[in-house]
């Protein structure tokens, strides 16, 4: 249904296209009124700024030779495979100990070919003292069509990092030789190339200690669609609204642990279901010690896969309660997280949106079930007026409570012909208050900070191993940012590194319980980016952890005791 026929529930993409930049914020006015009581109360009981570590970051992608351009090949025709490149994968490929930068890129139009060396994927090799060193070409990672995505993790658990590529109708499987080169395994691995795949993610769905693959699939698109969308009187055209696609379902590989996948997605449960995928993010959300899938749509509700156990997935979004807003509306959802901001045990939901729309955040209340948390945490107001790509919940300042970094742009380069919002934004950065509560603190991250570029993809690690954590994002047309976290060293911080025996040698799924703080290791973060240097947490004053549990997917339980913070620690699952 076409919902510009109902004000207060348009999307600000449907006005755009119809040239109404008057009533960009129908939503965010509704969702306002309807929780403003919660808002107020919520930063009526909030920590004083005093109380709050300093976050700091400082852009040196210049100086560290991070020369990566994101070229997304802009046409007058307005392709909308335009709007939705670049993601990125921090991992350490050469096993070195430096986590390493992988970039994705677009290609020609019409042909999805990259013609020119401009449109090739890139990999820059972290060679130390924030220093990188572009081996594309040595590692034969340049890559093959109109790329978006990308997903690092070891599939045939032989300790090197392998990388899944996702592309408009070309996904690319590259084995790691082990020998600084990869290998193209997608033909042999038996992973097709039949849709516009954005995204993908690594889990061991069913703890047989082998990850497979969850690929997110957009939409039907063929480079000859030709639909005029925007403002025909002035000639104004505007990349078309996702509701003139028809969606697609996503995609399940099994892995047979021979270095092939089969293709589970009919007998799992997952084809059945049609949206418009945009990310994928992992977690056990209710505890019964297999990975669920929760992937953000397009202007079509979530979906939330619950792992039954079985090789199945039964879809629960609606009865859990994130698969629309509060309001009943299903927003332009794209990146996604899926980890316990409040620090009670259950991982929590939070994703980007468009301007209007906020950046929801659900909160686990257990038993399968959620409630929005938009507003009570303050991020209704704080990001109403902000369109966001990537995300991720990273404890910035080493406290004890993760914080919330938001990739920001609008989709369409023409937005501010139409209305009080903008294409180009400024990064986010909100601190975790510890109390339910977060407060932006964007202005105080650093002048640059402040720079606004069309963003995208982001990825999370401790790239110079100082225990803070970085961020490097994609901007389209211009140079990829890496931003140093700078931020005074108040607090204690320990990285764990799993290695798994029983289970997958990432140790992907695997929880971790340190004091109050949950977390898990996944390397599925943000918009069609991927994060793999471990587990971070911040320890606060504490310079030694007394207690460590780690669940490993295998169900071992492994107790760390007496442990120095200050120190990235490797933790071997016990084989017996």
């Amino acid at each position: 249904m076409d919902r510009s026929y109902s004000p207060p529930k348009t999307s600000r993409r449907d006005l755009l296209a119809a040239g109404l930049g008057a009533f960009l914020f129908p939503q965010g006015r509704k969702q306002a009124a309807l929780n403003g009581r919660d808002a107020r109360a919520a930063h009526a009981s909030s920590k004083p700024d005093s109380a709050l570590a300093p976050i700091r970051f400082r852009e040196i992608a210049s100086s560290a030779s991070l020369s990566f351009v994101l070229h997304n090949n802009p046409t007058p025709r307005k392709h909308l495979i335009e709007t939705m490149p670049g993601g990125v994968a921090a991992f350490d490929y050469n096993g070195d100990g430096l986590t390493d930068i992988f970039f994705t890129n677009g290609a020609a139009l019409p042909s999805l070919e990259k013609d020119s060396p401009q449109f090739h994927n890139r990999l820059y090799r972290n060679d130390g003292g924030m220093k990188f060193t572009d081996v594309t070409k040595e590692a034969g990672v340049a890559g093959a069509g109109y790329s978006m995505g990308c997903a690092a993790a070891d599939y045939d658990n032989d300790g090197h990092a392998d990388l899944f590529v996702a592309g408009v109708y070309r996904n690319i499987l590259y084995r790691n030789l082990g020998n600084g080169r990869f290998e193209d395994a997608t033909e042999k691995a038996g992973i097709k190339s039949d849709k516009w795949s954005v995204a993908g993610g690594w889990f061991d769905y069913d703890n047989d200690g082998w990850l497979d693959l969850f690929v997110v699939n957009y939409a039907k698109w063929t480079p000859d669609y030709d639909r005029f969308c925007g403002d025909r009187e002035r000639n104004i055209r505007v990349y078309c609204h996702p509701k003139y696609f028809e969606g697609l379902s996503n995609t399940l590989y099994r892995n047979r642990r021979d270095g092939t996948f089969e293709d589970v997605t009919e007998k799992a449960g997952i084809a059945r279901h049609i949206g418009r995928g945009m990310s994928v993010a992992f977690a056990d959300y209710d505890d019964d010690g297999f990975m669920d899938a929760f992937v953000t749509n397009d202007n079509l509700p979530n979906f939330l896969f619950h792992n039954r156990g079985d090789g199945t997935f039964e879809e629960v979004a609606l009865q859990a309660g994130v698969a629309l807003t509060n309001n009943g509306v299903a927003v332009a959802s794209m990146g996604a997280d899926f980890r316990d901001y409040d620090n009670d045990g259950r991982p929590d939901i939070t994703f980007t949106a468009l301007t209007g729309e906020t950046f929801p955040l659900f909160q686990n209340l257990g038993n399968g079930m959620f409630q929005e948390a938009t507003y009570s945490s303050r991020l209704g107001p704080l990001t109403a007026p902000r369109s966001g790509w990537s995300n991720g919940f990273v404890d910035f300042d080493n406290d004890g409570w993760k914080d919330l970094f938001t990739a920001n742009s609008d989709v369409n380069d023409l937005v501010d012909l139409f209305g009080p919002t903008h294409y180009k934004q400024p990064n986010s950065v909100f601190a975790n208050l510890g109390n339910g509560t977060f407060r932006d603190v964007s202005a105080e991250a650093g002048e640059a900070f402040q720079a606004a570029r069309a963003h995208r993809g982001s990825a999370f690690a401790d790239f110079d191993n100082d225990g803070k954590i970085d961020v490097v994002v994609t901007a389209l047309g211009e140079p990829a940012e890496l931003w140093q976290n700078v931020s005074p060293d108040e607090n204690h911080w320990l990285g764990l590194r799993l290695v798994g025996a029983r289970s997958n040698r990432d140790g992907i799924g695997a929880r971790i319980r340190l004091g109050k703080q949950i977390n898990h290791m996944t390397t599925a973060v943000g918009y069609a980016s991927s994060s793999s240097q471990g587990v971070h947490f911040g320890t606060g004053k504490l310079g030694k952890i007394e207690r460590i549990e780690i669940r490993w997917p295998s169900g071992t339980v492994q107790v760390l005791r007496d442990v120095k913070t200050d120190q990235f620690l490797e933790a071997h699952e016990r084989k017996g």
